[in-house]
């Protein structure tokens, strides 16, 4: 299971955000069922930010966001309110 959570940064607190968003991978890292997970930026809209996270499945994605969700906090303002997790559907052999 994917998960994408997208931030809307601007310009002046990327220093900021990257270190709240640092953390909160970190605490995510730490829950069950994490596989791999990084923080991205876009190349074509710099002010938006991905945090990207693989998962065991839904259960585990769910239960991880409970437990980080005071270090998710401060970023809350900054998060574009959209679906956060995919199923997959299709991966090369």
């Amino acid at each position: 299971m994917l998960a994408i959570i997208r931030y809307s940064v601007p310009e002046g607190r990327t220093g900021e955000f990257l270190a709240e968003a640092s953390a909160i991978l970190d605490t995510l890292a730490a829950q069950p069922g994490y596989l791999r997970g990084q923080v991205g930026r876009s190349v074509d809209e710099p002010e938006l930010w991905a945090l990207v996270s693989e998962w065991e499945g839904a259960g585990f994605y769910r239960r991880a966001l409970s437990a980080a969700r005071m270090v998710m906090y401060p970023l809350m303002t900054l998060m574009v309110n959209e679906p956060s997790a995919f199923e997959g559907v299709y991966s090369p052999a």
